[in-house]
């Protein structure tokens, strides 16, 4: 809603604050899109958007396995090396407040 405009103002960082809450809940649309989001450097950077396109991936969004291969273009080794660390010790958190 808010990433497009659609009922809402756009707004970029109103987006990631929804993204980031289903995101941290384990909804892959959301870790999706929060990769999208912090790869374009909305809120965060490659590293964190390759941990939230990895989690996406590995739930079986398409989606994610795709932009993942482009994203890993954007990390060194030591990078990904980072991000799949994160992405392996991620837990979902179902009492998550976005800040």
């Amino acid at each position: 809603m808010y990433e497009r405009g659609e009922g809402v103002p756009r707004d970029d960082g109103e987006a990631v604050r929804w993204y980031r809450q289903a995101a941290a809940q384990g909804y892959a649309p959301a870790q999706y899109n929060l990769g999208l989001m912090y790869e374009r450097g909305e809120g965060g950077d490659y590293v964190e958007a390759y941990m939230w396109l990895s989690l996406a991936a590995a739930q079986g969004d398409a989606n994610a396995r795709k932009t993942l291969d482009l994203s890993e273009m954007l990390l060194t080794p030591e990078q990904r090396a980072e991000a799949r660390k994160m992405a392996r010790e991620w837990k979902p958190q179902s009492d998550f407040r976005p800040h």
